[in-house]
């Protein structure tokens, strides 16, 4: 048929991606939060159980295979939890480490005969449990698109990245913003999200979202490559104006790992210049970066920076607490306090020495948090989890496509910030990971396709 007898193609987006973008921009307005009794709890959760019923109803089957092991490792953990709700006689509950306190109150009031589940705190992995849903919802709607769609799916996110940029950039420059949907602090740079370092974890993602979207396979940088810089550029300097001190190393090996699997782009495009102009290219956005971080350090902007040199009381905090998360989880190991209630279990082994106006809400160490809630399965997952990444990592470096390869930068960066916070409780960023977890599952390069035909063909 020829071209003048038909319109242009334009690919029509399928319910599951109409129905995915409609979800992240709830997690992106209300998702910022890990606090359970966040008003975006609530929104999040919602608006990712209309979306999991849209897309059964009216959408594309899911295609597991798409996203697993994610799925199944996301399965599993839900399954723990739910077990930790399972009522056990008394006498085996009581008998589990770490309840002989519990029990000792249980008979004061009379009540030691009651069948209790293992998480001591109920309701908090009830909402552990609930929480679940806003990763089984990306993964199943993420399973639904075609390549096409799919294709699109880093810029979606970088878009979502830039968004949040911007809106730290505007709290940087002293715009005040009351978001209801999260518990965020008055005056700090933290964008749509509650938590500072969150934020600066997600920045780092941006960094290493950057090079994919601004390199596609099959096709020129082109107009991406000056934006690209830009956005980079942008990252780097909310991080530093953030004032999250992990945020540091985040951006630096987010750079890092970029630059890693877009060596082979950069040739490419080599290619098609002169050889002293790539180069120089190289070389003047690496000065510019340096010339701008070194203007908001002497600006007194760079406040990741400052407080590299100081010891706040939080930081000092959580070393000092340390030993006491030890102890606890040597307490309840191997079957675990329950997940969701480090905050009301920690304040029973707290030292008298360490009390304080403020509360310690988390670990700020997620695997020894995982530990602490879960016990010995929850350990097993854990190392079950790392290995898989491991493994898929070097798959993926060794050969395969620049998603893989960006699914396991992401993952790494969560990882490394797993160390000091918390990040991985909040919707944002169990979207972030189910995201790159399904693009780390990606075993094979796929053909990008385009609307056009062959050289050959005929329109």
């Amino acid at each position: 048929m020829s071209a003048s007898g038909r319109s242009i193609y334009q690919p029509k987006l399928s319910v599951n991606a109409i129905v995915l973008i409609g979800l992240l921009v709830m997690i992106w307005l209300a998702g910022g939060a890990a606090r359970a009794d966040a008003m975006g709890q609530t929104v999040v959760r919602a608006a990712a159980w209309v979306a999991v019923i849209i897309a059964a109803l009216f959408g594309t089957r899911p295609s597991i295979s798409k996203v697993s092991p994610a799925f199944w490792i996301l399965s599993a953990a839900l399954v723990l939890v739910l077990i930790q709700l399972i009522p056990l006689p008394a006498a085996v509950w009581q008998a589990m480490p770490g309840r002989a306190e519990l029990a000792g109150a249980a008979d004061v009031i009379g009540n030691n005969d009651t069948w209790r589940p293992i998480a001591i705190v109920p309701g908090a992995a009830v909402n552990a449990a609930a929480s679940l849903v806003v990763p089984f919802a990306i993964l199943l709607l993420v399973s639904g698109l075609n390549e096409h769609e799919a294709a699109w799916l880093p810029a979606i996110v970088l878009t979502m990245i830039a968004a949040a940029a911007v809106l730290g950039l505007l709290q940087f420059s002293g715009a005040g913003f009351d978001n209801p949907f999260i518990n965020d602090s008055p005056g700090q740079v933290s964008g749509n999200l509650a938590n500072r370092n969150h934020f600066a974890l997600l920045l780092a993602m941006g960094c290493a979202v950057v090079p994919v979207w601004a390199f596609p396979v099959g096709r020129r940088a082109g107009w991406r490559i000056p934006i690209a810089g830009g956005l980079v550029l942008l990252f780097v300097l909310i991080i530093l104006a953030s004032g999250s001190r992990a945020g540091l190393l985040l951006g630096v090996l987010a750079i890092a790992m970029a630059l890693l699997w877009v060596r082979n782009a950069l040739q490419r495009e080599r290619r098609r210049l002169p050889r002293w102009v790539f180069p120089a290219i190289v070389a003047g956005s690496v000065l510019t970066i340096v010339l701008f971080v070194l203007l908001s350090i002497g600006a007194d902007r760079a406040i990741s920076v400052d407080r590299l040199f100081q010891m706040d009381a939080g930081g000092d905090l959580r070393t000092r607490n340390m030993s006491t998360v030890l102890r606890m989880i040597a307490i309840y190991f191997p079957a675990g306090s329950g997940y969701g209630g480090f905050d009301p279990i920690f304040r029973i082994h707290e030292p008298w020495s360490m009390l304080k106006a403020t509360y310690f809400n988390h670990a700020h160490n997620d695997f020894l948090e995982v530990v602490l809630d879960g016990g010995a399965c929850a350990l097993v997952l854990l190392l079950g989890a790392l290995l898989w990444w491991a493994w898929a990592s070097i798959r993926a470096w060794r050969g395969g496509t620049d998603v893989a390869k960006l699914g396991s930068a992401m993952l790494a960066l969560v990882l490394v910030a797993a160390l000091f916070d918390y990040a991985a409780r909040t919707p944002m960023m169990m979207a972030m990971i189910a995201i790159a977890a399904s693009w780390l599952g990606t075993s094979r390069a796929r053909i990008a396709r385009t609307p056009l035909p062959a050289a050959k063909g005929q329109l």
